[in-house]
């Protein structure tokens, strides 16, 4: 159990762009998986999936994500439109996490959009835990329903995060973490 606590006491999200191959193989991928969808799901609706993104998916997602820039913002500079195109490029591995709502008399939207969340921090967490680096992340790409279509969304999906993945290229210093004193009341 010790293990256990230090290993989320000291768990730190790693930069993409600090990230480097290879990705986990596949039995590690899923692994990776298998924890992501253990996780709190009231109801047992598995209100979430998964898109792997890696290989030349990363960059087919990419010009999915350029093209819907590109509409969005007509006089953008090529170079923007580029930086878009390498959105999931820099690690080797991106797991898209669709929250799906499953409409329910007793499980609310909102609790079936945090058992996604709990499926992005349980991914986070098995990849890190298999020596990966990984991290957490959305931007403007994640709520934009033209990407979201573009990946295959149904209206109901939407992305609760990309996770990326891979072997981290450098130590990763901890950063200051709020104190417990202004985080904790006591009812």
């Amino acid at each position: 159990m010790t293990d256990t606590i230090e290993f989320l006491k000291t768990r730190r999200s790693v930069k993409p762009r600090e990230m480097s191959g290879p990705g986990p193989s596949p039995a590690e991928l899923d692994t990776i998986l298998t924890i992501g969808a253990r996780v709190p799901d009231h109801g047992k609706l598995a209100p979430w999936r998964f898109i792997v993104f890696e290989g030349d998916a990363r960059l087919r997602a990419g010009e999915v994500i350029a093209a819907v820039y590109a509409h969005n913002n007509p006089d953008a500079p090529a170079a923007d439109i580029e930086a878009e195109k390498a959105r999931l490029m820099e690690a080797p591995l991106v797991i898209g996490v669709v929250s799906t709502i499953k409409p329910h008399p007793k499980v609310p939207p909102w609790e079936q959009e945090l058992s996604a969340g709990a499926s992005c921090m349980n991914i986070v967490s098995a990849a890190t835990a298999l020596g990966y680096g990984a991290n957490w992340l959305t931007g403007w790409y994640a709520f934009d329903r033209g990407v979201l279509d573009g990946f295959g969304l149904a209206a109901n999906e939407k992305i609760a995060g990309f996770i990326h993945i891979g072997k981290p290229t450098k130590p990763n210093d901890d950063r200051p973490r709020p104190a417990l004193a202004e985080l904790v009341t006591r009812f």
